[in-house]
């Protein structure tokens, strides 16, 4: 079953309220119910590795379930950017649009989540009845959907892709509070064994026999961290395959800074922020609090962010610590892509980005 949108003629809506929209192509989209819904293709695409999004933006049936049933605000956000990223490498940025899942409704994934003791659609393990359960643990935390649409030679608007995120316990929790860590093996297995399972119920019930289905495995991380967790494996199951097969490896990581972590590749960079620290500690010793957060994929640093709470408010202050900042953000990380954040009680006061292949950093200061 492919969802199907019909290309038609510009219209006038939205018109006037969103004029970098204007050149948007207008288009009719074909619910299950067999009605049509005007929608939109942006002109606009920010960076290539976005997707333009259909508009306007309809949510997933399950939106809402991620507060719920994932344990931190990071992995929130990791679930689905790293997701994104996964999917660019199957449904290119150029080629296809972007809409949240539709077809997996919210009966359905409180259905699949539940223990196969307490519904016979459930896809984690049968309680024992004793609260403690520490030999048949929750695996399966939350089940996430993209789609992924490609315009056709004849002006029509396909689901061409859909990708699957499960978000995989790394701790179990049982009643009494204890925790259980969870192997990375134990994790791996039952990962992929939930990746066939709900890839052949996806396409016997939901009847999506000829849509190509990515399903990335995402290890969250204990409900204390404050880092996120990260996407750990990979598969796809072609057009009317029942499994996953290819399943690849994915070696990505966050690292809280500073660390007292001893890995080599870490050093470094553990050493650029504790020098980096310092410094704004001999600025403001007692008012700021640093922290930073690296991104590591196949063993690179991609990405570091820093967040930098303030208690003063004077504007002078701001944008004398500020300029101090970017000074030291230029010293210290000049090849490095750096975001660094100074809030305060108030919000976000300052931002600063840059990029590593730029000498200049982009520095904003808020006003309120």
């Amino acid at each position: 079953m492919k969802r199907l949108f019909a290309v038609s003629s510009m219209t006038l809506l939205l018109a006037g309220c969103i004029p970098s929209l204007s050149q948007e192509d207008s288009l009719t989209q074909e619910t299950e119910e067999s009605q049509e819904e005007v929608v939109m293709i942006p002109e606009v695409q920010l960076k290539e590795s976005y997707y333009r999004t259909l508009l306007p933006f309809k949510k997933s049936p399950v939106h809402g379930l991620v507060v719920n049933n994932i344990y931190t605000k990071y992995d929130m956000k990791e679930a689905e950017e790293g997701l994104l990223r996964l999917s660019s490498e199957y449904f290119s940025t150029e080629d296809y649009f972007y809409q949240e899942g539709q077809y997996l409704s919210e009966d359905i994934v409180k259905q699949w989540l539940k223990r196969v003791s307490a519904d016979e659609k459930g896809l984690n393990p049968a309680s024992s009845n004793t609260g403690r359960d520490e030999q048949n643990p929750l695996f399966l935390a939350h089940i996430m959907e993209q789609n992924f649409l490609k315009r056709t030679s004849d002006d029509k608007v396909v689901v061409e892709g859909i990708t699957i995120g499960l978000a995989l316990n790394s701790v179990y929790y049982n009643l009494e509070g204890k925790e259980f860590p969870l192997s990375d093996a134990q994790v791996k297995a039952e990962g992929e064994k939930l990746a066939n399972e709900i890839v052949k119920r996806m396409r016997e019930e939901l009847e999506i026999e000829n849509i190509p289905i990515v399903v990335g495995l995402f290890k969250q991380q204990p409900r204390n961290a404050i880092v996120p967790g990260t996407y750990f494996a990979v598969g796809k199951a072609d057009k009317g395959k029942t499994s996953v097969g290819n399943w690849t490896a994915i070696q990505e990581e966050y690292v809280l800074l500073p660390t007292d972590n001893t890995i080599e590749k870490y050093r470094d960079v553990n050493m650029k922020f504790k020098n980096f620290k310092q410094e704004v500690d001999e600025y403001f010793p007692s008012f700021v609090n640093v922290v930073g957060k690296a991104f590591y994929k196949d063993g690179d640093m991609q990405q570091l962010t820093i967040r930098m709470p303030i208690q003063f408010f004077g504007t002078s202050e701001l944008i004398g610590f500020t300029q101090h900042v970017t000074g030291l953000v230029q010293k210290h990380f000049s090849s490095t892509n750096v975001e660094v954040n100074i809030t305060s009680t108030n919000g976000p006061e300052a931002l600063i980005v840059k990029p590593a292949q730029s000498d200049e950093p982009f520095v904003h200061i808020y006003d309120y």
